[in-house]
């Protein structure tokens, strides 16, 4: 799944694909955080977000403006899990207005301390106006493992997403690493993230002759409440600088899960 920034990838519940990536965060607190369907086995989540600027992989999507984001997230016990999440973003005749996400795959432990993450990302803009701009949505599977060294967490994953219309009949994949940990006896934790993407989508500013280029986060949660959240993270890349879409930037995000 993904975060609301979706450094991740599906960073799931956003909060592990998206760096998977994004989820967290909204104006006002939730009275629980999950609700399980009785004797089902199924555990029902939401989230929802206000941040500063929707930044997917050290991207832009929304113009440097203010965006609005929210997902529902179903998993079962057995590791199985679906889920959907959506985003405002800078409106344009491909894309429109909304990024809707649509998403499933399997997360659990393959070994002691070794958990792994594997999953289908479907990109969805409906409010694009498809053949008439060029076709905008597209496929990408995930996978990613992660385990904790004393303190710290330690994540590495793939997304990969084949030659498609929407990606100019060219594959693109991306690589990334992050580390989070919180500080003890405080409700503050801090997170970095470095990724790789290359192929078609790895020419934002369209520089001839280039195809890929590195994104990195760091970045910083407060947790107010048991489910009501605060981050700020400095994200940054080593592409052309084009203000308010590949410049670096500080994200400020408010959020909620229940």
């Amino acid at each position: 799944m993904r975060t609301s920034t979706k450094t991740t990838l599906g960073n799931k519940a956003k909060s592990g694909i998206i760096g998977l990536s994004a989820i967290l965060l909204a104006t006002t607190a939730a009275p629980a955080f999950a609700q399980e369907v009785e004797g089902s086995g199924i555990t029902i989540s939401g989230n929802a977000a206000l941040t500063s600027d929707y930044r997917f992989r050290g991207l832009s999507f929304s113009d440097g403006d203010i965006a609005v984001q929210g997902g529902i997230d179903v998993a079962h016990e057995s590791g199985f899990y679906i889920g959907t999440w959506a985003s405002s973003i800078e409106d344009s005749a491909t894309f429109g207005h909304t990024e809707l996400d649509i998403y499933g795959g399997w997360s659990g432990d393959v070994t002691d301390g070794l958990t792994l993450d594997v999953g289908l990302l479907y990109y969805i803009y409906p409010n694009g106006e498809g053949g008439a701009a060029g076709p905008s949505d597209y496929l990408e599977p995930y996978a990613s493992v992660s385990t904790t060294l004393g303190p710290v967490e330690l994540t590495t994953g793939i997304a990969y997403a084949w030659s498609q219309a929407s990606l100019g009949d060219s594959d693109n994949v991306y690589i990334y690493t992050g580390i989070s940990g919180g500080i003890p006896n405080t409700p503050i934790s801090l997170n970095a993230n470095i990724g790789i993407n290359d192929g078609s989508l790895g020419n934002p500013v369209g520089v001839f002759g280039d195809d890929n280029y590195i994104d990195w986060t760091l970045g910083a949660d407060w947790a107010i409440t048991e489910n009501l959240t605060a981050s700020v993270a400095y994200t940054d890349t080593d592409a052309p600088s084009v203000n308010n879409f590949t410049d670096s930037a500080v994200v400020f995000t408010l959020g909620v899960s229940f």
